[in-house]
This record gives structure tokens, C-alpha cells and sequence, in this order.
């Protein structure tokens, strides 16, 4: 498995966690694993390092989305922002231009038709101001 799929389930679980807040984190690893595929290593961490970083990482979002405020993003997109800011800012080995390129690349696969220029906005402003 390429880190692209890792990073697409590690997205998919953190979408599934937006509608089952109360759920732990195990519970909806096993539920993947039980009804998709195996988790990878990267998936899981990226997961729940993401999670455990939320209120570090939605300050970040709120400061850079000017026309939205966060609790009106769609789901899928606050799920990818969230993700790539954690790889920017938590995985040394994922270089920004990486994190961002496959921030905008689910988006396109999973997202409205331009919300990843929105996406894009966000992530570069953050990356000129860091």
C-alpha cells in the first residue's frame, strides 16, 4: 500500500469520526478494518494524531478560512484540513509541498467541485505565514 491510500483511509476514519463524535477512536478503527480493508500503521497514527491534535489544529483552520467559519466547512473538507495540517506540522517526513498537493487531490476525489482551491487557500496561506 502507497502512503496516498494510507492517507485515504486515515481521511475516511477521520470523516467517520465527524458523525460518530462519541465513538471512540478504536471503535472506528475496528469498524473499518472489520468492513474494508486492514489498516495500515500510517493510517491508524495519522488518525489518531490528528485527533489529539484537533484543538492545536482548528485554531489554525478558523484563523485562515475567512469566509467560513469551521463549524459551517463540509465535513469531508474540514476532515482533509485537518490531516494535511497535521502532517505539516507533525510528520517530519512528509514534506509541506506533499502534505498540500495530497490535501488538493482528495479534495478533487472527494469533495464539491471547487473546494480544493478553497483547501489550497488555506494551506498555503498557513504555509507563507509559518
Amino acid at each position: 500500500m502507497n502512503r496516498r491510500e494510507m492517507r485515504e483511509q486515515a481521511l475516511v476514519l477521520l470523516f467517520e469520526k465527524e458523525f460518530f463524535a462519541d465513538k471512540p477512536a478504536a471503535e472506528i478503527e475496528a469498524v473499518y478494518e472489520e468492513n474494508v480493508q486492514e489498516l495500515s500503521d500510517y493510517a491508524r497514527s495519522a488518525f489518531e494524531n490528528t485527533l489529539s491534535n484537533t484543538d492545536k489544529i482548528d485554531p489554525i483552520i478558523e484563523k485562515y478560512s475567512t469566509s467560513r467559519k469551521i463549524r459551517r466547512i463540509p465535513k469531508i473538507n474540514l476532515s482533509i484540513l485537518r490531516l494535511a495540517l497535521y502532517e505539516i506540522i507533525y510528520e517530519e517526513n512528509v514534506p509541506e509541498s506533499v502534505a498540500v498537493n495530497e490535501a488538493v487531490e482528495l479534495a478533487k476525489k472527494y469533495s464539491g467541485k471547487d473546494d480544493y482551491a478553497f483547501i489550497n487557500g488555506i494551506l498555503g496561506s498557513y504555509l507563507r505565514e509559518k
